[in-house]
C-alpha cells in the first residue's frame, strides 16, 4: 500500500468540497469571533438556507447556541474552588498582561510549575522541561522525542524561544476553552506527572543529573 501524504488528503477534502457544489470565500472578521464563522460555515455549506436580511443584519436558520468559554479570570476563580487548591496541594495566583495567564505550582511534584492560558478557542496547560544547553545529543533527543512522545497521555513536547532568545523544551496538552472543568484539572494532573516521567525517560541525553526511582 502506498504512503500517502496529508497534501493529498488536503486535495482530496478540498475536491470533494467542490464536487458538492460549494466555493471558497475569504473574510475579514475580529478575532473573538472566529467560533462564530466557524459554525456560521458549516450552516451555510448546508442546501436550501432560510436567510433573512433585516436592517442590515444577516439571520441565519439554525444557527446553534455556542458553549461559553472559559477565560483566564474565570477559570482561576473555578480552580481556586476546587479540592487540589483548597486543600493546599497546588498554589494558583493569575499573572497579569495582554495575554492573562495562571501560573500553578504543583506541591505534590516537587512545587512544579505548570502555566495555564486561554488562547482564543483553547487551553494551553504547559510546563519548562529543560533548555536546549542541558541535553547532550540535540539530534538524538529530537529524534527519540518524536518517536516516543506519544506514550505521554494527553501530552506532547515542543520546542520554543523564550522572551530572552533562550531555547527551551516544553511539555504541554492543548484543550477546547469551553471543556469542563474536571476535564482542565485531569490535563493539570497528567501533565504535572507526564514531566516526572520524562525527565526519567530521557535521563540519558541529559546533561544534569536526575534521581533514579527507588523501589
Amino acid at each position: 500500500m502506498t504512503q500517502k501524504t496529508s497534501a493529498h488528503y488536503q486535495r482530496e477534502f478540498r475536491r470533494r468540497l467542490r464536487e458538492q457544489g460549494l466555493v471558497k470565500k475569504e473574510v475579514w472578521i475580529r478575532p473573538e469571533n472566529a467560533r462564530l464563522l466557524s459554525q456560521a460555515e458549516k450552516t451555510l455549506r448546508e442546501p436550501n438556507l432560510v436567510e433573512t436580511i433585516k436592517e442590515g443584519e444577516f439571520v441565519m436558520a439554525n444557527l446553534q447556541e455556542l458553549p461559553e468559554l472559559w477565560t483566564s479570570q474565570s477559570l482561576k476563580a473555578a480552580l481556586e474552588q476546587e479540592p487540589l487548591f483548597t486543600t493546599n496541594q497546588a498554589s494558583i495566583e493569575l499573572i497579569d498582561g495582554i495575554d492573562a495567564s495562571i501560573y500553578i505550582e504543583m506541591k505534590a511534584f516537587g512545587d512544579l510549575p505548570v502555566f495555564l492560558t486561554v488562547v482564543g478557542e483553547q487551553i494551553i496547560v504547559e510546563s519548562v522541561l529543560w533548555s536546549v544547553n542541558d541535553v547532550a545529543d540535540i539530534a538524538g533527543f529530537n529524534d527519540a522525542v518524536l518517536r516516543t512522545h506519544k506514550y505521554f497521555p494527553l501530552s506532547t513536547i515542543s520546542l520554543d524561544t523564550m522572551a530572552n532568545g533562550e531555547s527551551v523544551y516544553h511539555m504541554f496538552g492543548a484543550l477546547s476553552a469551553s471543556s469542563l472543568l474536571s476535564n482542565i484539572l485531569l490535563e493539570i494532573d497528567m501533565l504535572a506527572n507526564n514531566v516526572i516521567q520524562a525527565t526519567q525517560a530521557y535521563a540519558e541525553f541529559l546533561t544534569f543529573q536526575t534521581t533514579p526511582e527507588t523501589a
